[in-house]
Parts: structure tokens; sequence; C-alpha cells
């Protein structure tokens, strides 16, 4: 018995760092509004969400029952059974979780615990119906299948009502505040926002009330019987008290009530979600007490776990607290909780994802449904709806950092839809997943508010499949990763245990340095945001500060893929194909900082701005030929043709050297202002010039005395085109730095 208290422990560790994995995850989930639309600072939102989550788990004794009864049927498994599949399950859980917190995906704790649940308690009964001999049909026996599926379908469910849902009520919504809301909410917002608060105390205190550990059967059952008074009266009250707050004092309720649907959210995930994370562990702690009892502890069924479990409130408030420390200091959460975002502000700018065959004839098809529509829609109606939808735009300078992604109007939306359906999803012990439904609601609000614009549509509709995909993708792994772990701990044993325990260890790792790179990625981005437009003056000068940034990173892989060309270096070759990815997203990201800048320009001097905007077409000639460049060494060396001759190597290598240098002094004149660059820059234009005209007189020679074939005159002048274009919008680069300075 001594191996099995060991595991037991083990399960409680395992808990810990489940929390920790889950809870970066998952804190998107009640994050997302708040964060998004900037209601308070960081501080602030974090000890709001913090309070909701330790408030949270003394409402989720009821779920605890899904861990030890709600997948399978623990009467027919004996106590080393359970443990096995418990730790399978905890190993599982928290490898997975940690790879998709890696990547920012938010994927679902609940369907991943459901799954892992399932997988493994299919593989320990595929061993028992082995050995008592009976058929693979024996198998239903032991799963409690009609439970299963019916939390399956609920979550399935979830992610189409949380769409809709969400759409609806932020339609409506919109329609009633506009964009402009400021005034209307002066008017009407202590009523709507009366009937939002009402709603998060009817679901929340009264409809959770039922998985609480401290509310006795008597006051639910006068809770139960006067549901309706308290709705009306939480109602009155609360919009009472917010028309107060609006006579009285310039407090913005629309944000008294995102905060309030913060803190809700976060209650509510963590009385719905505690259980994906200590269910099982708790199960694997009443498996063991319960063979303690038991005159075979071993080989005794675990009939005992079909009854009601103690509340273990304590053990539940530490949970809280663990979560809450996550929480604060849990890197991998921001960047969960920043792909949300993405897909979900209502400004354009830099996709994350990129766009697919479906996401087009999706768009495509609901762009043709929508014209079809609006042809048995009258004028007057549709005008006064786009009229309604029209967004304000802002004219004061602003620090583009501290926009929001959406305003507060979509943001309380978006908690309280997501607070009411996860709310009857505890009342009624269905494990439904807090991360469908948040996300989906969210979705469904940015549709509604027309944050999916024909500009951005695509990646945004690509990215929501790519987040859905990964979903059907942690249903499977979840399967069959823990039913894998059950089979290798059950005939393996300690050796066993301790081989998966070891490869999860690698596994996060790997996922760390992972995630640790793309921080870097990320942040390398940073450097080229246009955070405070102040002035046109100010604006351009940053905006060329970047650009020079942009040059030194087009020279250094320039450099380093003729320098792989040369060496036929396919593994460096590779390396400059991805980086050359980030010149195109760097390229895209100045572009879009020429466009706000533009529109500075625009009020001032129109003429102007139109010699600025030439700076973009130069740029994308600039990432485009350099992408080509390295895409033709790449395909040639990977093709295993055969290399360019000696003789073009050093022609290239002298003209690749003038680009270069180029390309480093125009990079020097526009980050430091250095003039003398300006004069080297000049020098290096006449010596292009005549270095082109004398490859192209010995490439010709080459061609007609048959030195240099086809492919490798094709190569060669691909090579020399794209160098010429790139020091031609180069020096097109410097001549509009130089008038704008």
């Amino acid at each position: 018995m001594d191996i099995y208290l060991a595991a037991v422990i083990m399960l409680g560790a395992l808990a810990i760092s489940d929390i920790i994995v889950g809870v970066s995850n998952d804190a998107v989930n009640f994050l997302n509004s708040s964060i998004g639309s900037k209601v308070a600072s960081r501080y602030m939102i974090f000890m709001i969400a913090s309070f909701g989550l330790i408030a949270g788990v003394t409402f989720s004794k009821g779920m605890m029952e899904v861990a030890r009864k709600g997948i399978f049927h623990p009467e027919f498994f004996t106590m080393p059974d359970l443990i096995t599949i418990f730790l399978a399950v905890m190993l599982t859980d928290i490898i997975l979780l940690d790879l998709f917190n890696s990547f920012g995906l938010p994927t679902s704790t609940t369907v991943s615990i459901v799954f892992e649940l399932l997988g493994a308690a299919v593989a320990m009964s595929v061993i028992k119906v082995i050995k008592t001999g009976d058929g693979l049909s024996g198998i239903m026996k032991y799963i409690n299948s009609g439970k299963a599926l019916t939390i399956i379908f609920g979550i399935l469910l979830s992610v189409v009502v949380a769409f809709i849902t969400g759409a609806v009520i932020q339609f409506f919504s919109r329609l009633l505040f506009t964009f402009d809301f400021k005034k209307r909410v002066k008017r009407y917002g202590a009523l709507w926002g009366g009937i939002a608060l009402s709603a998060i105390m009817y679901f929340i205190l009264i409809k959770g009330a039922k998985g609480s550990t401290f509310i006795t059967k008597d006051n639910l059952s006068w809770i139960k019987s006067n549901t309706m008074l308290i709705f009306f009266v939480s109602f009155v009250i609360s919009a009472i008290i917010l028309q107060i707050l609006m006579l009285l004092t310039r407090i913005n309720i629309l944000k008294i009530i995102v905060l309030i649907g913060t803190f809700a959210l976060a209650m509510a995930f963590a009385a719905n979600d505690l259980v994906n994370f200590i269910g099982v562990p708790l199960a694997g702690l009443s498996a063991y007490k319960a063979s303690a009892g038991l005159a075979d502890p071993l080989n005794g069924t675990m009939s005992e776990l079909q009854k009601a479990t103690s509340s273990h409130t304590i053990l539940l408030i530490l949970a809280g607290i663990i979560m809450a420390i996550t929480l604060w200091y849990s890197r991998k959460a921001r960047t969960v909780t920043k792909t949300e975002l993405n897909l979900g502000r209502q400004e354009e700018g830099l996709e994350r994802f990129g766009s697919s065959p479906l996401s087009r004839s999706v768009v495509r098809f609901f762009t043709s449904a929508s014209d079809s529509l609006k042809k048995f829609i009258p004028d007057f109606v549709l005008t006064g709806m786009n009229s309604r939808f029209a967004e304000v735009k802002e004219t004061s300078d602003s620090d583009e950092s501290e926009k929001p992604s959406f305003d507060l109007i979509r943001a309380s939306v978006n908690l309280m839809v997501a607070s009411v359906l996860i709310s009857i999803a505890t009342s009624m012990k269905l494990p439904l997943s807090t991360t469908y439904v948040t996300f989906m609601v969210a979705m469904g609000t940015s549709f509604s508010d027309r944050a999916w614009g024909r500009e951005s549509a695509v990646y945004r509709v690509a990215g929501v499949f790519t987040v859905i995909g990964g979903w059907f993708v942690t249903a499977i792994l979840a399967f069959s990763v823990a039913g894998t772990f059950a089979f290798i701990m059950y005939y393996l044993k300690l050796p066993g245990v301790i081989i998966i325990v070891l490869l999860g260890a690698l596994a996060i790792y790997k996922n760390h340095h992972l995630h640790t790179s793309r921080e870097k990625e990320a942040k390398g981005y940073d450097i080229f945001n246009l955070k405070k437009v102040k002035n046109e003056k100010y604006a351009i000068g940053i905006t060329f500060e970047h650009t020079g940034y942009f040059l030194k990173n087009v020279a250094e892989i320039l450099n380093r893929g003729f320098e792989g060309m040369r060496k036929e270096n396919r593994a460096e070759l590779r390396s400059c194909k991805r980086d050359s990815k980030r010149i195109q997203t760097e390229s895209n990201i100045i572009t879009a900082n020429i466009f706000k800048t533009l529109r500075l320009l625009q009020r001032s001097d129109p003429k102007y701005s139109a010699d600025y905007s030439q700076t973009i077409s130069a740029l994308q000639g600039i990432a485009d030929c350099e992408t080509d460049i390295i895409r033709r060494a790449f395909n040639h060396i990977d093709n295993n043709h055969k290399g360019l001759l000696n003789v073009q190597l050093t022609e290239l290598d002298e003209l690749k050297e003038l680009i270069i240098d180029t390309l480093e002094n125009a990079s020097e004149a526009m980050i430091d202002k250095d003039k003398k660059s300006l004069e080297k820059i000049k020098k290096n234009e006449k010596l292009i010039k005549k270095h082109i005209d004398k490859i192209d007189t010995n490439q010709i020679s080459r061609i007609k005395d048959d030195s240099s074939k086809t492919r490798l005159s094709i190569l060669f002048y691909g090579f020399t085109r794209d160098l010429r274009r790139i020091g031609t919008h180069t020096i097109k680069l410097i001549s509009l730095f130089r008038n704008s300075f």
C-alpha cells in the first residue's frame, strides 16, 4: 500500500502543476474583456479576478463528482486500476496544456480532462476484458457512456449557442448604444446595467449556490422558491445604485459592470473548471481512503466512490490561492490572451494568422449571402442600421499602445453572456468548456460589431478555425495519449511511471524554450510599432528610424543567404527562408505605421503626404526582392542542382557587397541621422550601375560560349535583377528621407 500512498502524494503534486498550466491557458476566459477594453490598470484587473477565483472555488463541490463517477463506473475498478487511470490523466493533462500554452492557443481544459479520463478508462477497460475473456463489447459496462455523451454533446452545443447568443445580444446592444455610447449610457444605461448585474446575481450566486460548500439545504430551498423575487429586487437595487452614481459622480458605470463581470466570470470559471485541475487527485485520495476499509484493499472494487464526497473546503481554497498566484506570474497566460484579443480587436492591423482556402470560402459565402439578404431589406432600414454601427474616429493625439482592442459595451456583453452560460452549466453539473463559451461569445460579439471587415475577415476566420481545430486535436491527443500512458503504467509499473515523468519533463523543457523563442520574436516586432502619434514630424522620424532597422535586418539575411548559396548549405538557406517571413512582417508593420502617419499628414499637407506614401512601395519592393532571392537560392540547392560558376559567384559577391554596404549606410543614416552615410550611398549608386553593366556583358558572353547553362543563367539573372531593385528602392528611401529632414 505504501507505493499507492506515494502515488496519491504524486497526484497532489501533479495537481499543483496542472493548476499552473491550466490557469495559464484559461486565464484568457475571464481576462479577455477587461484587458481588451483596458477598463482599469492590469493590477486592478488581476486583483479583482483573484478574488473571483478564490470565491468561486467554494461553489465547485458539485462539479467534483464528474472526476469520480462522471465518465466511468468506479464499482467495476479496483483502487490500483483507478490510481493508474488518474496518474495517466494528470501527466497527459500537464504535457498537453503546456504545449498549447507555448503556442498561445486557447484550448479547453474541460475537453482535455474529459477525454483523458475517457481514454485512460477505456484502456483500463480493455485490459480487464482481455483478462476476463469478455468481448470488446464488454467495455461499455465500465464506461458511463450516457453521462460521457451528455458532457460531450453539451460542450459541442455550447460552441453554437455561445456564438449565436453573443452575436445577437451584441447586435441589439450596439443598436441601442452605438459606438458613440456616452450620451446614451446616461439615458438608459442604469436599466441596461441593472439587467446585466441582476443576471449575474441570479446565475452566479443563486444557480451556483447548488454546488456551494457552505449554503445549507434550507437556504437553497428558500432561494429556489423566491428566485423571481430575488431577481427583481436585485434588478431594482442595481439600477437605482447605477443611476445615483451617474447623477452624483463622474464614474463610468460601464467600467463597474465590466469589473463586476470580470469578478463574476473568474468566479464562474473557478466553480466550473476547478474539477479539471484537482478533481482527479481528490478522486485518487478518495479511492485510497475507501480501499483502507476493504478486506482486500488491492482487489476490492471502488463502489464507495458512487457516494457523495466530502467538501474538502480547505483544499479548494488552497487551490484557489494557487490559481490566483499563477494568474499574476504566468507569462504564458499573457501569450494566450494576446491570441484572443488579436482575433477580436476592432481596429485593423497586423494579423497573426494567414488566410486559408476554408476561411476564404466561408467569407465569400457569407458575403454573398449578406448581399442577397440586403436586396429584401428597405434602404432606409439599412441606412439607419449602418448609422448605428458607424464607428467614432478619434482625432486627438493618442498612444497606440493604450488604445483598447474594443469598447466597454462589447466588453460588458462578453462578460455577462459568458457568465450566464457558464453558470447555467455549473448549476446543471455539466463541465461546460469555459474556453469554448468565452471564446465563441467573444467571436460572436466581434462579428456583430463588424470587427471582421473585408480587409481582415479571412484572417480572423482562419484564426478561429485554427483555434477550433486545436480543440479537436486536444480531444484526440487527450484520449490517445492518456490511454497509451495507462497501458504503459499498468504493464511496466513503477519503471513505466518514471519513463513517462521523464518524457513529460523533457516535453515541458522543450515547450519552455519554444515559448521563450516565440516571445523574443514577438519582442523583436515591438521595435517597429508606432506607439505614440504626437505630430507629423515625430511620426515621420520614428517611421524612418524603424525603416533603418528593417534595412539592417535585410542586409544581414542577404549576407547569410548568399553565403549559404556559395557553400550550398541547405540548413542555412532554410533558416534564411524562415527569417524572410519576419522581414515581410516587419515591412507590413512599418506600412501600417505609414498609414497612421498619412492620416496626420493629410490634415496638414496633402502633397507632402503623397510624397511620403512612396515609402510603402519601396519597402514592399525590398521585402519582395529579398524573399525572392532567398527562395530561389533555397529551391536551387534543395533540388540538388549544380552550383553557380565561380566567376558568377565572384561577380555576385561584388554586387552583393555594394548592395549590403548601401543598405547598412542607409540604415545608419535613418537611425543615427548620419549625413556621412548619405555621401557613401551616392558613391555606391554609381558603382552599382557600373558593376551591373559589366555583369550583363560578361553573362552574355557566357551564354554565347555555353559555359552558363539555361538554369544557371535564369538563376543568375534573377539574383542580379533583385539585387538591382533592392539598391534602387533603398536609394529611393534615402531620397525620401533627405526630403523629410
